[in-house]
């Protein structure tokens, strides 16, 4: 019997199913693999990981050169989604969810790293270059647009300018790094449910400046 209560009371706590044509994709930009997994460039992965256990998913999915899930987000139907063809090919994955459920860039976010914010640090922005982000970069072209909304994950700059690049977007948070990084993410995910409310001046308001806003 506890069985069958059980059961009722997963089902009662089961997100319901979004309704609808999928309007809006947000993508978590990092590295497919166990290795990447907590690195500070996979710091966009792990933020679209927490929206997704927030809100009842598993971004598990195969689809697009990406493993993804459909969840409803800001009132919308969303697909999350997190590109497995690495950083520098991002935008494919990018590209073709896009043409499928004919989204403009307007209605894409993307959620990643940034070595020019310490850690804890958040920064949204609603179109602009890359940045010097190669998997920014990818998707700007793959879309022949900058005009998509982001939100920048800090991740914490190199400890000197001689530090390879590479090196250090590839090195793993400290513990104490790791749990300022996940306090944000409840406020990645408030910026990100704004943005798609339509409301950059809000989302800025939300994430942008020090420290957790």
């Amino acid at each position: 019997m506890a069985d069958i209560f059980d059961l009722f009371k997963k089902i009662e706590k089961a997100t319901p199913a979004p309704a609808g044509p999928v309007t809006h994709i947000v993508v978590g930009l990092g590295n497919p693999g166990a290795q990447y997994a907590s690195t500070r460039h996979n710091a966009g992965f792990l933020a679209l990981d927490h929206i997704a256990q927030k809100l009842g998913v598993r971004i598990e999915r195969t689809r697009f050169k990406a493993l993804t899930a459909e969840a409803t987000l800001g009132g919308a139907h969303v697909l999350l989604m997190k590109p497995q063809t690495f950083m520098n090919l991002s935008g494919e994955a990018v590209r073709e969810a896009a043409a499928f459920y004919h989204i403009e860039p307007a209605n894409i976010i993307v959620i990643y790293d940034d070595i020019n914010l310490a850690v804890g640090r958040l920064r949204v922005r609603g179109k602009g270059s890359d940045g010097g982000h190669n998997g920014i970069k990818s998707i700007i072209y793959q879309l022949q647009s900058n005009e998509f909304p982001r939100v920048r994950v800090g991740v914490g700059e190199r400890p000197n300018p001689e530090y390879d690049l590479a090196d250090w977007v590839l090195s793993n948070f400290t513990p104490a790094e790791r749990e300022t990084l996940e306090a944000t993410f409840p406020v990645v995910q408030s910026g990100a449910e704004l943005l798609i409310k339509g409301d950059l001046a809000g989302a800025q308001q939300r994430c942008n400046g020090a420290g957790v806003c």
